[in-house]
């Protein structure tokens, strides 16, 4: 592909978008620039397409939405008139351009013949998910960049059980996106019969079923406690509001995030694993005397929460701290009640601490691993929906990401903060959440967690991730950080090596490096799915915090030096 012939093709559009048009004037000479928009297209990463808003194949914009929309539309028709007749949901956040790249996607879809349901309004990734199920549509689309920074947009494919699209399902769709001619002129219907506007009435049934899974009546608590909530301007507004307040749940909105607002305004990144993301949250808790902030990202699959500690002070739970106090108070809440089912299975991700197998493991619970992506975790959920071998209970990762039930089969932030706030009502009266998590250190044992990223940028960006990667590989041996290797999992060659004997993995390919240390620790390198960054993600195990910041020291060292 030309670049510069593509750009030519595009200025020479009499339909550009104006706004389009205006970035490209403003390149012109600029091979670089040119270049960095149209190289190549976006790729497909572990569940749709994620890029900086702007003019280009290299951009997202109505054009390469359409695009990817064509590509769904092309996997629905090859499923068949049933297929088509069920349809596609389409959901979108608040993002700039979410709306726009929504409508272009339903008359992408309907102009081939496709049946559309799309929200009346921002909905999150979960009630998108929730909606697909209930529907019995064969596909959804969420339009978002979840918690990315403003700049960016994206385009994410679900299959019709509703959780992210299978690897063989995602293949398919990319192949007929190859397919596609022009991308400039890819017919769309916006108007179509086929366009039906959905919202309140699964609205309703969505909280009607979160409802059925609290674990605790919060008015028959005898101490009270105050949450605060901040949408970060985002999808999870309405949701979370909705579901807190039917709990009877003491809660306080953050009023400037509650305004949907593209830009992100009152927030440098609108991730709640980030501290400064709570910030507004924890200024208006300790006003208010909060014991709790709970955020959630602009598509609301991600949850972040800080607690008091035992001095009175906020921290920020970790997603791997949050995920293990949200099973242990699930296990233990179900075992009270004789609910809790002797098969019942926990399902984490490949870099999700090994707390929560600790645990699962003490509570009679088996503990099961799948790689990085929930669409993993969906995928065992429809498996044992259907072999009836085993019960979900939970399943979390480590990036603030958590599901508590089977409704929806992605990331559910609006259920999490649910859950969340009436855990924390439970546990006032012992001393609070903060107290519970140094309960379970102390039980099991202080696990620590450190991620450390590299981004590649440029053309030649994964050629060098490509070559750090080789590079660990071939440099760590019998030791790393002090810690001794038991066992090296290549993900890639789909084989586990310990004790100089090699036996085969079970779980697919994946592009992962994954080490067994001693200590019950372990350390995976992998390529991020969505953004040119390389991910190392490391994980020890002390006798107490000081043990585990010791380890953790050497070890970080260890595997920077090799970056």
């Amino acid at each position: 592909m030309n670049y510069q012939t593509e750009y030519q093709k595009w200025l020479s559009r009499k339909d550009l978008q104006p706004e389009l048009r205006e970035e490209l004037n403003a390149v012109a000479g600029n091979d670089a620039a040119v270049k960095d928009r149209f190289y190549g297209h976006l790729d497909f990463g572990t569940a749709g397409i994620r890029g900086i808003l702007g003019a280009g194949i290299n951009r997202m914009n109505i054009y390469t939405v359409a695009r990817a929309a064509y590509g769904v539309a092309r996997y629905v028709e090859s499923l068949g008139a049933e297929a088509k007749a069920r349809g596609v949901v389409i959901s979108y956040d608040t993002r700039n351009y979410s709306f726009d790249f929504g409508l272009r996607t339903a008359g992408v879809l309907a102009a081939r013949g496709v049946r559309v349901s799309i929200f009346d309004n921002v909905r999150p990734v979960p009630m998108l998910s929730f909606a697909v199920r209930e529907t019995g549509a064969a596909a959804g689309v969420m339009i978002t960049a979840s918690h990315n920074p403003k700049e960016y947009n994206g385009f994410k494919i679900y299959g019709a059980d509703g959780a992210q699209m299978s690897l063989e399902g995602t293949a398919a769709v990319v192949k007929f996106i190859g397919e596609a001619e022009d991308i400039l002129a890819i017919p769309y219907e916006p108007a179509s019969d086929l366009v039906k506007i959905v919202g309140e009435e699964l609205d309703k049934k969505y909280f009607d079923k979160i409802a059925g899974i609290s674990l605790f009546d919060v008015k028959q608590a005898k101490q009270p406690v105050k949450i605060v909530y901040t949408a970060l301007h985002g999808s999870g507004l309405m949701p979370v509001t909705a579901l807190l307040k039917r709990q009877g749940i003491d809660y306080s909105e953050v009023p400037e995030q509650s305004v949907f607002d593209g830009n992100f305004s009152t927030v440098g990144l609108p991730n709640p694993e980030n501290a400064d993301a709570l910030k507004m949250g924890i200024e208006l808790a300790k006003k208010t005397g909060a014991a709790v902030v709970i955020g959630t990202d602009p598509d609301c699959d991600r949850m972040g929460a800080a607690v008091r500690d035992s001095t009175g002070e906020f921290v920020l739970l970790t997603g791997n701290q949050t995920g293990a106090l949200m099973l242990d108070y699930i296990l233990e809440r179900r075992k009270t009640a004789g609910t809790l089912p002797k098969n019942g299975v926990f399902i984490k991700t490949i870099v999700t601490s090994s707390l929560g197998t600790a645990v699962a493991e003490a509570a009679g619970a088996e503990c099961e691993e799948v790689l990085t992506g929930f669409k993993f975790i969906g995928e065992k959920i429809l498996q044992y929906e259907r072999d009836k071998s085993k019960t979900f209970l939970f399943g979390y990762e480590e990036s603030y990401g958590y599901l508590a039930h089977t409704f929806a089969r992605d990331k559910d932030a609006a259920a999490s903060s649910m859950l969340f706030a009436e855990m924390a009502v439970y546990y006032a009266a012992t001393g609070g959440i903060y107290a519970r998590l140094e309960y379970l250190f102390k039980t099991y044992g202080y696990y620590l967690e450190k991620n450390v990223s590299r981004e590649y940028a440029g053309l030649d960006g994964m050629a060098q991730m490509a070559a750090a990667i080789r590079n660990i590989a071939a440099n760590v041996k019998g030791a790393a950080g002090g810690l001794k290797v038991l066992a090296v999992r290549d993900y890639d060659k789909r084989t586990r090596t310990a004790d100089g004997k090699t036996t085969a993995l079970t779980l697919p390919r994946a592009e992962a490096l994954y080490y067994e240390l001693e200590q019950d620790s372990w350390v995976c390198v992998r390529p991020s799915g969505t953004e040119p960054k390389l991910k190392l993600y490391m994980a020890v195990k002390g006798k107490d915090k000081a043990d585990a910041e010791n380890t953790m020291v050497g070890l970080v060292a260890f595997f920077k030096a090799l970056l």
